[in-house]
């Protein structure tokens, strides 16, 4: 029987219907990275292996937000305030990350908890903490006279209660004796931050004093809720005049984002996890716009590490877009907005790591003995809008 060879179709051809589709969108949608990374040998520096390997979910997302972070907000004119939630000096991330960014200038103005800045002190005072296990029997630490955070430990009578004892006497200090804010608290605290570090000859350990030597203003949003507020009531009992004045402070931070405003510069946050730090970073703008009644648009710049869900209603999962409509972020900047959804713990050391190997050091901008003429800038523009 006689075979009928037919014509062999080419098979690299794309089929008709491909062909006449019209799709005027495409090119705008597949304009990113091809995702085809080259096989990792080993001898890769840290920055150029993100770059070309953390391309998609979370690692893209990290890796865009340490670009953004470097190409963005570490520009001459942008104010950089960065917040601190969760028990991040305890483990180590103010000696290897926190202050090398305060000390390239990257970081500009910082909101914490109160917890990292009390834990900080065990540092510049030379109490050790300890790397062990969660895997402990926590009855038997507190036979031991040991405390734990998760899995880091440290003494409580010759760490905890001797810092406590430092403190006390710092606070009951001259300068101490009158109604302040956190910012100059801290400041204050990072002088005798930086005399403890000379006086035990180390370097560079303390996140205090490392602001105080910067300029720096660092504040915490709830004084009251931490050993260091703990032992500001304590110290009270006897007679001690310090006052924490929530107000100074709230107004102080709403002046620097204003200032960077107002000097033609933009504002950036970022935001390792979420809480109050977060909340208190961001509320300058929704303080300028609906309580100071003065014209503005939000933060041109946001990056954040959370491992918190947006579904739940907390703050510490609110995304940049839920931001917007707080007034919080320029609503036309929300290109320049990044989540990231990982442990700060991961996410810092990378960071400061991709930072300090694309950007030189800026110049630093001591916000901090700038407040007083940023304050006064402020109410000038307040009763500017409100006669």
């Amino acid at each position: 029987m006689k075979r009928t060879h037919r014509a062999r179709k080419d098979l690299t051809e794309l089929p008709d219907w491909m062909k006449k589709k019209e799709c005027p969108h495409k090119d705008r949608y597949l304009s990113g990275k091809r995702i085809m990374p080259k096989g990792l040998t080993g001898k890769e520096k840290l920055a150029d292996f993100m770059d070309e390997t953390f391309l998609a979910y979370n690692a893209a997302r990290l890796r865009e937000g340490c670009q953004l972070f470097t190409e963005k907000m570490l520009e001459p004119d942008v104010t950089v305030g960065m917040s601190l939630a969760g028990a991040l000096t305890p483990a180590g991330l103010g000696c290897s990350c926190i202050i090398p960014l305060i000390k390239a200038g990257f970081v500009d103005w910082i909101v914490a908890t109160g917890a990292n800045l009390y834990h900080d002190l065990h540092f510049a005072f030379n109490f050790p903490l300890h790397a062990g296990s969660h895997l402990v029997d926590d009855s038997d630490l507190r036979k031991n006279d040991v405390v734990r955070i998760y899995d880091v430990l440290l003494g409580y009578t010759d760490c905890l209660m001797a810092t406590d004892d430092i403190l006390r006497s710092i606070l009951v200090q001259p300068e101490f004796q009158r109604e302040m804010g956190t910012g100059e608290l801290h400041w204050l605290l990072g002088k005798y931050a930086a005399e403890w570090e000379r006086k035990n000859e180390l370097t560079d350990v303390s996140v205090l004093a490392a602001a105080h030597r910067a300029g720096v203003p660092m504040y915490t949003s709830s004084p009251g809720d931490s050993t260091i507020g703990m032992n500001v009531a304590g110290v009270e009992l006897r007679g001690n005049k310090l006052r924490l004045n929530p107000s100074i402070d709230v107004n102080e931070t709403t002046s620097l984002v204003l200032g960077a405003k107002r000097s033609g510069g933009k504002s950036a946050v970022m935001l390792m996890g979420g809480g109050s730090p977060k909340n208190f970073m961001l509320q300058t703008e929704p303080q300028i716009q609906e309580v100071l009644r003065i014209k503005e648009v939000g933060q041109d710049y946001f990056f954040q590490v959370t491992d918190a869900r947006p579904d739940t209603g907390g703050l510490s999962g609110a995304t940049p877009h839920e931001a917007v409509s707080w007034g919080k972020v320029d609503p036309d900047r929300l290109p320049d907005a990044v989540v990231c959804y990982t442990d700060t713990t991961i996410a810092l050391p990378i960071l400061t790591h991709y930072a300090l190997s694309r950007h030189k050091r800026r110049k630093l901008k001591r916000l901090y003995d700038r407040r007083p003429e940023l304050l006064e800038a402020l109410v000038r523009e307040y009763f500017a809008h409100n006669k």
